[in-house]
């Protein structure tokens, strides 16, 4: 048999196994596409030469204040690279460091301490413009702004609504109920009050709502809805490969920017099937997209587009910070099968149990195997099989499919998302 080595990220590591690659039918990567040689240089070309929009420079006027919206740790950007240059670039025309500042969009994930907003965005940053979190369930920072259309009471933080102008950044890609990450996704939910957040997650239960999908999409929609009522002034979002380099930055208009850049990344990231596989081995790319199992989910939906029903996934996330929400870990002890979290999350829908429900929908077609650095207790409270090694997760695995199963590899879990190729 041709047994080769595989070597799949995990945490700030690898994992090694051998299996036949015989077996193996893809091996899914996102598309091949030359990194940006000079990044500083393509983000100055991107903010000056705006889709869609006057340039940065052109939009602030000295005086006024500018808060810009940041990625958490859960979220790579390399903030540290284009957040100097924007704060250089409205220096430039007279707006000193002290008008401006940061809040981190962390919705409603926990707060960053002071080392990981420096590490995020650089230390020259860091002592440059004060910097600050959003708390979504303290109520006192919040503003209300308006309701929409579908009744969703929008709360924004309020320096966010006391500063003259609102930049936008972060990273683009998929979200599996959102159609995609970046664009509004920074002010809602990302500085938006819990309650505001709940409500507009609560419609990713409704038809419309799903990967790669923003027209009809609820909630996209009612996201942008909110965030119109405190619209953003520019935008700056990247699309980034698998080691963290620069593919394309986007700037400008937050809505149309954003959707340049979403028809980028499924140029990028969506990669084509023939067939699904009996058994798919997913990693989620290693650190931060495997810190915890809240963050884990997304590249489950990826893999769950792979396998076919009645097969099997393992999944390599090293979830060094653990469950990530203790509301899902709560609603998994208290509601314990897919079919009482679905029942429970349509009558009393909180973040947090969303991604109970999220993650457990998934596991009525496929058995998922996790090997991370849970203990296997909790791992089974999740609802998933834990092995402690490659070689204990095949295992079981054959166990479940035979020994010559079909197998689809996912180095990049949380970035590919598998699409099944057209009928000839």
């Amino acid at each position: 048999m041709p047994i080769r080595e595989y070597v799949l990220p995990y945490g700030k590591g690898t994992v090694r196994f051998n299996l036949d690659s015989a077996l193996v039918a893809s091996e899914l990567s996102i598309q091949d596409y030359p990194p940006i040689e000079n990044p500083p240089v393509a983000i100055r070309e991107a903010i000056r030469n705006p889709i869609q929009s006057k340039p940065l420079k052109e939009i602030v006027r000295p005086g006024q204040k500018v808060v810009f919206l940041v990625n958490d740790s859960t979220r790579v950007a390399n903030s540290h690279v284009f957040m100097p240059i924007l704060l250089d670039e409205l220096n430039s025309v007279g707006i000193p460091d002290k008008d401006m500042f940061i809040i981190f969009a962390v919705g409603a994930h926990r707060e960053l301490n002071e080392p990981e907003m420096t590490a995020l965005v650089g230390p020259d940053v860091a002592r440059r413009v004060r910097m600050f979190n959003s708390n979504a369930k303290d109520p006192a920072q919040f503003q209300y702004m308006g309701t929409t259309s579908r009744g969703n009471d929008i709360y924004f933080h309020k320096r966010a609504v006391e500063a003259n102008h609102i930049v936008c950044t972060g990273s683009i890609v998929y979200h599996f109920f959102a159609g995609f990450g970046g664009g509004r996704k920074a002010l809602l939910p990302g500085v938006a009050a819990y309650e505001t957040i709940c409500r507009n997650h609560a419609l990713m239960l409704e038809p419309g709502a799903g990967m790669g999908k923003l027209s009809e999409n609820p909630v996209y929609e009612d996201q942008i809805e909110g965030t119109e009522m405190l619209r953003p002034s520019f935008l700056l979002n990247v699309v980034l490969n698998d080691k963290k380099d620069f593919l394309k930055v986007f700037a400008g208009d937050y809505i149309q920017a954003h959707r340049q850049g979403c028809e980028f990344v499924e140029q990028i990231y969506g990669t084509e099937i023939p067939q699904p596989a009996d058994l798919v081995i997913a990693s989620c790319g290693g650190y931060p997209k495997d810190i915890n199992v809240y963050q884990l989910q997304k590249t489950m939906d990826n893999a769950w587009l792979a396998v076919r029903e009645g097969g099997v996934v393992i999944i390599l996330g090293e979830c060094c910070e653990g469950v990530g929400s203790e509301e899902y870990l709560q609603w998994m002890k208290e509601y314990e099968t897919p079919e009482r979290i679905e029942e429970k999350i349509r009558s009393d829908f909180v973040v947090g149990g969303h991604k109970a429900y999220a993650v457990t929908r998934l596991m009525k077609k496929a058995q998922f195997i996790l090997i991370s650095g849970l203990e296997p207790a909790l791992a089974r409270t999740l609802l998933f099989t834990p092995a402690q090694n490659m070689d204990e997760a095949l295992a079981l695995a054959w166990d479940k499919v035979g020994p010559h199963p079909r197998v689809i590899l996912m180095p990049q879990g949380g970035l590919t998302v598998p699409k099944h190729s057209p009928s000839p």
